[in-house]
């Protein structure tokens, strides 16, 4: 049985590891992004007269990159997270215990899903001051990251349901 669900877990990891090889590219395409606009900020500034879209565009940038790194963030375990209560328990409580936060996590980033949706939703009508861009687009990144967390989430609860534990992958 073990074996099975093993197998199972194969191509739900490549498809994890596959969201990773777009995450990052997209987010050092964003900072890159940021960098320029930024940049030309500043020397239209300096030199000429503001080029007025310029702030609005690093804003937004900015918003789609701290979700998108955090997405990455999670999915690698890097967030600060205080475990010596948990690490301290004998075997079979520490994995129920990350069970339990594990499932924790899952019910939050769901309800993040849904309640970014609605948010998203409300926000439709309104556009942005320079750009008139709708502002569905920029609040459409708190349910994309929060779905991309949820899938994360889950394929950490097979593994510790399976494994005992999460498998750390050796990718940076």
């Amino acid at each position: 049985m073990t074996t099975a669900l093993q197998s199972l877990l194969k191509p739900l990891k490549r498809i994890e590891h596959g969201l990773d090889m777009i995450l990052q590219p997209v987010v050092f395409a964003a900072m890159a992004g940021l960098i320029g606009v930024i940049t030309l900020q500043i020397v239209s500034r300096v030199l000429f007269s503001a080029v007025g879209w310029t702030e609005e565009v690093s804003r937004f940038l900015l918003v789609w990159i701290t979700f998108l790194a955090g997405t990455l963030a999670f999915q690698r375990g890097r967030h600060i997270a205080v475990t010596f209560a948990v690490d301290a328990l004998p075997l079979r409580l520490r994995q129920a215990a990350r069970i339990a936060a594990t499932l924790a996590v899952l019910a939050f980033t769901v309800a993040l899903v849904v309640i970014g949706y609605r948010y998203m939703q409300v926000q439709s009508f309104q556009k942005s001051a320079s750009l008139r861009l709708s502002m569905t687009y920029v609040y459409a990144v708190i349910p994309l990251t929060a779905a991309l967390m949820s899938w994360y989430t889950f394929i950490d609860l097979l593994e510790l349901i399976i494994n005992g534990e999460r498998v750390e992958d050796s990718a940076p």
